[in-house]
C-alpha cells in the first residue's frame, strides 16, 4: 500500500540539523505512528513520504518555511515575572505552555533580567533546516474511529 491521504503511517526517524547534531530520533524505540495527511507532520515531510511504501528510505532535506517555519521576532515578549504562573524557579531555556488569542502556545524563556523575563513563542526549530533519515515500516488503512480523532489508536499511537 502507497503513502496517501487518511492512511495510518508507521516510520523510524532520525531528525538532525544542519551541523549533523541529533535533535530526534525514533532509534530505540517505536516507530512513529500518525495519520497522514492531516498535518501532524511537517508539511515537507509529509509531502517527501507521499507515494512511498513499507520498506522504503529516503533522507530528506526540510527548508523552515516546509518545517517549523522561519523565524518571526514579534514573538518575542517581555513580562514581568509576577505575570508568569510558573511554580518553579525560572530558568533561560525552561518551556512551558501560555495562552494567547489563537490557542496555547509552547514558550522558551530566553533571558531573565531582574524582574522582566524574555518569552520566545517561536516553535524552538523555527528557522531550521531539517535533515530527516526516515525508514517506511509500515503502511495500512485507517479505521472509521482513527479518521473521526484524527489521530492513530493502539500500540505507537494514541490509547483510549
Amino acid at each position: 500500500m502507497q503513502i496517501a491521504a487518511k492512511s495510518v503511517v508507521a516510520i523510524d526517524y532520525t531528525l538532525k540539523d544542519e551541523g549533523g547534531e541529533v535533535l530526534d530520533t525514533s532509534d530505540g524505540d517505536q516507530p512513529l505512528e500518525y495519520l497522514h495527511g492531516v498535518g501532524l507532520l511537517v508539511p515537507g515531510l509529509e509531502e517527501a513520504l507521499e507515494g512511498k511504501e513499507s520498506g522504503h528510505e529516503l533522507q530528506v532535506n526540510i527548508p523552515p518555511e516546509k518545517g517549523y517555519g522561519e523565524r518571526d521576532d514579534r514573538l518575542l515578549q517581555n513580562v514581568p515575572k509576577a505575570q508568569l504562573p510558573v511554580e518553579a524557579e525560572l530558568e533561560v531555556g525552561m518551556q512551558f505552555q501560555a495562552q494567547s488569542e489563537d490557542g496555547i502556545h509552547v514558550v522558551t524563556v530566553m533571558s531573565i533580567e531582574g524582574d522582566q523575563v524574555l518569552l520566545d513563542g517561536n516553535h524552538p526549530l523555527a528557522g531550521m533546516t531539517l535533515d530527516f533519515e526516515v525508514k517506511v515500516v509500515n503502511v495500512r488503512e485507517a479505521t472509521e474511529e482513527e479518521l473521526e480523532h484524527g489521530h492513530v489508536h493502539g500500540p505507537g499511537g494514541h490509547e483510549h
